[in-house]
């Protein structure tokens, strides 16, 4: 998203732009974008429910799932308020475009755009199109994909293969700039370094694993972990005392960095992580979330697993036995031409040029 609203901000003199997000995000959007967009942006909430999904469940559990039946009737209520939220705030501010990312927040914002006449263009990360993707799909004018068109059933005359946009800075490191970045994260420039990322938001299953094999990991290599803001405290008291564990909440500027430094990343599977590991051509352990609707993290990783681009951790099997993680992440670290082969092919994923053809899709749009 930054990327994005940077190129924009670099071809047109004066632009205005607003970010409207779950209120979850908010915080974490406005350190982002206050650190990393070259125009200031308001940052603002929109009501919206999420529709609570049934995967694995019979049609008689989801008939006396009545908790998951209540919270989604009560949904339904928050996109009609955040209808009404978005048409004022559209009718008010006029804007030339939408864009929207997916989620549930865009439901609201895009039905309301819809009705007021105001283009919109979507752009969909993952390689299993989004359920709100789908629903406003009809109604956009532009729909960019992070995958090649074959992974979605989007109309050909206004879907557009882009990839997914990165900050301009993203790119692979010699060894000499790893070592510099090392230091810059105070972590021995001399010593392997594994990153741990769970996402913006964390994970704790990935986190609580880390923390129990940490004291044996950090015989091996450096380890800097992003546990996410609602983890950190408590991981506090539960990491070892060494230097070579760093326990990090949330970067607001400098992941790029992070991670191209890195001998070993090991990331949950968002289609925006896997842009930005496959910008630096990171040696990647991923562990899509299973448990997330539509299951579109596990069809994210099929699409470089495929091409032998990462490695697969398995969840469930590493929460029973920790020691299966340690393992994966032990043989990488010893293999260093397979590190190699991996960073090689995840870099031929990259798109360097999403960000600027989002973009022109976006003025395209707006008629400008």
């Amino acid at each position: 998203m930054v990327a994005v609203i940077n190129q924009l901000a670099a071809t047109k003199a004066s632009i205005e732009v607003r970010f409207w997000c779950d209120r979850g995000y908010r915080r974490q959007s406005g350190e982002l974008l206050m650190n990393q967009a070259t125009v200031d942006v308001k940052v603002s909430n929109i009501l919206a429910g999420k529709l609570r999904r049934y995967h694995g469940s019979s049609f008689f559990q989801k008939l006396l799932d009545i908790p998951t039946i209540i919270l989604n009737i009560f949904d339904v209520f928050l996109v009609a308020l955040g209808f009404l939220q978005s048409l004022i705030k559209l009718i008010i501010w006029r804007p030339k475009v939408i864009f929207l990312k997916g989620g549930f927040v865009c439901l609201p914002v895009g039905y309301a755009a819809f009705l007021l006449r105001i283009p919109m263009v979507i752009h969909d990360s993952d390689a299993h199109a989004g359920l709100t993707n789908r629903i406003l799909a009809p109604l956009a004018r532009y729909i960019a994909t992070g995958a090649p068109l074959e992974y979605y059933n989007y109309p050909k005359d206004k879907a557009r293969y882009v990839g997914i946009p990165v900050q301009s800075n993203a790119r692979p490191y010699s060894e000499s700039e790893k070592q510099k970045l090392k230091k810059k994260f105070d972590v021995d420039p001399k010593r392997p370094l594994l990153v741990v990322t769970g996402g913006g938001l964390g994970a704790k299953r990935i986190n609580d694993v880390m923390v129990e094999i940490s004291p044996r990991l950090i015989d091996k290599t450096s380890v800097v972990h992003l546990s996410g803001s609602s983890q950190y405290n408590e991981l506090l008291d539960r990491i070892p005392s060494s230097s070579d564990y760093k326990l990090i909440s949330f970067l607001s500027e400098g992941f790029t960095e992070l991670i191209g430094a890195a001998d070993i990343v090991v990331s949950r599977a968002g289609a925006s992580s896997l842009a930005e590991l496959a910008s630096v051509g990171a040696s990647v352990i991923l562990v899509p979330n299973v448990q997330l609707a539509g299951n579109h993290q596990m069809k994210n990783a099929q699409v470089y697993l495929e091409n032998e681009a990462v490695m697969l951790a398995d969840e469930n099997e590493f929460l029973e036995h920790p020691n299966k993680l340690q393992s994966q992440i032990v043989s990488l670290l010893d293999d260093n031409e397979k590190r190699q082969k991996l960073g090689k092919v995840l870099l031929g994923f990259a798109k360097p040029n999403a960000a600027k053809d989002v973009a022109d899709l976006i003025r395209k749009a707006a008629g400008v």
